[in-house]
C-alpha cells in the first residue's frame, strides 16, 4: 500500500527548521558584529571581505531558499499543475500585505537616514584640525624660541644654578671609548644613561624618552652637556590628543563618503532577512493549504491509470478531511473489486495453460504409445523379425521423449520466478558467441553484426542473455527456412533519464502476420510444427524482469526485426 501524506514538499516544519538556522546566523552574526563596527567607525571604510561574508550570510541562504521556493511556485503555475493558481493568489494577497507593512517603516528610515547624511556634511572639521594643528605649531616655536635664548645666556659648564624652564643639566665624559655620566643636576625623571646625540645641537625629539622636554646638547671636548627645557606636563598629552582627535576627523570624512554604501549593507543585513522570512513562510503556507488539493488530483489520476494502492494519510478533521477519507474508502473497494477480477482472470488463464499443456503432451504420447504397442505387437507374433521394427520404434520413443522433457522444462522455467540479476555483463561477448554457434550450423544463412557504440555492459547475467539471442536468432532462422540474412545491431538510447543498450534482430524471412502479431508473446502459442509455443514468452519474462523491455516491427514477406532494451551502462 502506498502512502500518501498530506502535508507539502516545504511545510512549516521545514520553515520552523529554517527558523532555527536563523537564529544560529544570528548568533554568528554577532559574534562578529563587535568586529564588524569597531573596523568600520575605526577606519570609516566598507567592512573587510572575511566580516562581509560572515553578515551576508544571512541574506544569502535565505535568498536561496526564496529563489528555490519561487522556481518551484514558478513550475507548478507553469505546467499547470493542480492548486497552482490558488497557491499564486494566495501569495500575492501575503505580498500585498508585506509591502503595505514595510513601505511606512522604509519611508521614514529613508528620511531620516538623508537627513542625518545631510547634517554630518555640514560639518567643517577640516578647519579644526588645521586650527589645532596651527596652535601645536605656533606652541612649539615659542618654547623653541625662549629654550634657544636662555642657552645664549647662560655658561652651562660652570653653572651653579638652573635657570627657570630648565628642569636638569646632565653632563657625560668619554672614558675608554664609552660615555659615563659625570654630574647630574636638576630633576631626576628627566635622567638618561646615554647621551641622545654626540654633536652640539637641539636633540630630536623621540616619545616617550623625551616627553616634556626639549634637550639641548653641547660637546667639548671628552664632555656633552645635555640641557633639557621643560615643555609641560600637558603638551605631549595635548597633542597626542589632538592628533587622535584629528585621525577621527579623517575618519569621519572617510566615513561620510562611504555612508551610503554602508548603510546599504546595514539595510540588507537587518532588514531584508525580515522580508525574505516573511515572504518563504507565505509560499510554505499556500503551499499547506493547496497541498492536500494536489495529493487528491494526483491520487485519482493514479487510480485512473490503475494504481488502486493509494491511500492519502490526513491529519484534518475539516471537509477537506472528510473527502480524503472518503476517497481512501473507495480506492479500498476498488481494489477489493479488481483483486478479486484478477483472481478470476488468473485462475482462467491457469486453466487454459493446463488445458494446452495437457494437449501438448498428449501429441508426443500418442508416437510413444503407438511405437510401443508395434514393439509388443511384432513381439507376441514374430519375435524372430523385432529387430526389423525395433530401432525405428525406439528412435521414434527417444524423440518424442526428449520432446516432452524440453516442453516440461520451459513450463517450469515458465512458472517459476526468475530472480533478476544484479551483476553486468559485456554485451559484446555473448553476441559473438552466440552468433558463431548458429552460423557454423546454418551456412546458408548470412549474420552481419554493428556494435554503434563500445565497451557496453549490461544488467543482466551472460546465461540469461545468451538466452536471449538464442530464442531470437533460432525463430529468426526458422522464419527464413534456413536460408537468408540476419543483422544484429546493438545500440545506446536513453529513455526516462536511464540508459538502456538497444539489441534489434532483423530477418528476411516471411514476417508475421497482423493475426499472429496479437498472439506471438502468449504461453503455448506457435507457428512452427515442433515449436512449443514458450520460448518468447520466456523470453518477454526475462526482460520485463530485468527492467527491460521487447516489442517488434514485421511485414510479411519482407521480415521480422525483434527490439530488445536493457539496462546499460557505458564505460
Amino acid at each position: 500500500m502506498k502512502i500518501i501524506k498530506t502535508r507539502p514538499e516545504y511545510s512549516i516544519i521545514n520553515v520552523r527548521f529554517l527558523i532555527l538556522i536563523y537564529a544560529l546566523l544570528c548568533l554568528l552574526t554577532f559574534l562578529f558584529s563587535r568586529i564588524f563596527f569597531i573596523n568600520t567607525l575605526h577606519d570609516g571604510k566598507v567592512p573587510d571581505r572575511l566580516n562581509l561574508i560572515v553578515f551576508f550570510t544571512i541574506p544569502s541562504v535565505l535568498i536561496i531558499i526564496f529563489l528555490v521556493s519561487v522556481y518551484n511556485l514558478f513550475l507548478d503555475f507553469f505546467h499547470r499543475r493542480p492548486g497552482s493558481k490558488f497557491s499564486a493568489r494566495l501569495l500575492v494577497y501575503f505580498l500585498i500585505i508585506v509591502i503595505f507593512s514595510v513601505a511606512p517603516i522604509t519611508i521614514m528610515t529613508g528620511t531620516a537616514l538623508n537627513e542625518i547624511v545631510r547634517f554630518w556634511q555640514s560639518i567643517d572639521t577640516a578647519s579644526a584640525v588645521r586650527s589645532s594643528n596651527n596652535f601645536i605649531a605656533e606652541n612649539y616655536l615659542f618654547h623653541m624660541d625662549k629654550f634657544n635664548s636662555i642657552i645664549r645666556q647662560n655658561d652651562f659648564t660652570s653653572i651653579t644654578s638652573l635657570p627657570d624652564d630648565i628642569t636638569s643639566v646632565q653632563i657625560f665624559h668619554l672614558s675608554d671609548e664609552n660615555w659615563e655620566q659625570r654630574s647630574f643636576m636638576g630633576d631626576e625623571q628627566f635622567k638618561l644613561n646615554i647621551p641622545p646625540a654626540l654633536e652640539t645641537g637641539f636633540v630630536i625629539r623621540e616619545l616617550p624618552r623625551d616627553n616634556a622636554v626639549i634637550r639641548y646638547a653641547q660637546r667639548r671636548s671628552n664632555l656633552i652637556y645635555l640641557v633639557n627645557y621643560y615643555l609641560g606636563g600637558d603638551f605631549d598629552t595635548g597633542m597626542n590628543a589632538i592628533a587622535n582627535q584629528s585621525e577621527r576627523f579623517n575618519t569621519i570624512s572617510v566615513l561620510r563618503e562611504n555612508l551610503q554604501p554602508l548603510l546599504f549593507y546595514y539595510y540588507i543585513v537587518f532588514f531584508l532577512p525580515t522580508i525574505l522570512m516573511t515572504i518563504i513562510t507565505a509560499i510554505s503556507f499556500t503551499r499547506r493549504v493547496t497541498h492536500p488539493i494536489v495529493e487528491l488530483t494526483d491520487a485519482t489520476r493514479r487510480v485512473a491509470e490503475g494504481d488502486f494502492s493509494i491511500q492519502i494519510l490526513s491529519r484534518r478533521d475539516d471537509e477537506l478531511g472528510i473527502l480524503i477519507s472518503s476517497f481512501n474508502a473507495m480506492v479500498q473497494d476498488l481494489e477489493k473489486s479488481r483483486a478479486a477480477l484478477v483472481k478470476n482472470e488468473t485462475i482462467t488463464i491457469w486453466q487454459n495453460m493446463a488445458q494446452q499443456l495437457a494437449h501438448e503432451i498428449k501429441n508426443p504420447l500418442t508416437p510413444v504409445k503407438l511405437s510401443a504397442e508395434r514393439v509388443l505387437r511384432r513381439w507376441q507374433k514374430s519375435p524372430e523379425t523385432i529387430h526389423e521394427i525395433l530401432e525405428s520404434s525406439m528412435i521414434a520413443i527417444i524423440q518424442e521423449t526428449e520432446r516432452l522433457s524440453i516442453l516440461l522444462n520451459e513450463f517450469r522455467t515458465l512458472s517459476k520466478p526468475i530472480e533478476p540479476s544484479n551483476s553486468w555483463t559485456e554485451i559484446f561477448e555473448p553476441v559473438e558467441e552466440t552468433v558463431n554457434a548458429y552460423s557454423s550450423s546454418y551456412p546458408h544463412v548470412r549474420f552481419e553484426i554493428y556494435h554503434t557504440v563500445n565497451n557496453v555492459t549490461v544488467k543482466i547475467d551472460k546465461q540469461r542473455l545468451s538466452q536471449i539471442l538464442a530464442n531470437l536468432l533460432v525463430n529468426a532462422i526458422d522464419s527464413m527456412d534456413g536460408a537468408g540474412i540476419i543483422e544484429l545491431r546493438t545500440d545506446l538510447v536513453k529513455k526516462r533519464e536511464v540508459c538502456y543498450c538497444r539489441i534489434s534482430i532483423r530477418d528476411s524471412g516471411k514476417g508475421i502476420s497482423t493475426q499472429e502479431a496479437a498472439s506471438i508473446f502468449t504461453p503455448y502459442f506457435t507457428t512452427k510444427e515442433t515449436g512449443t509455443g514458450l520460448g518468447l514468452s520466456i523470453v518477454k519474462r526475462i526482460v520485463n524482469d530485468h527492467e527491460g523491455d521487447i516489442w517488434f516491427d514485421s511485414a510479411e514477406n519482407i521480415g521480422t526485426t525483434f527490439y530488445v532494451d536493457l539496462v546499460a551502462e557505458e564505460k
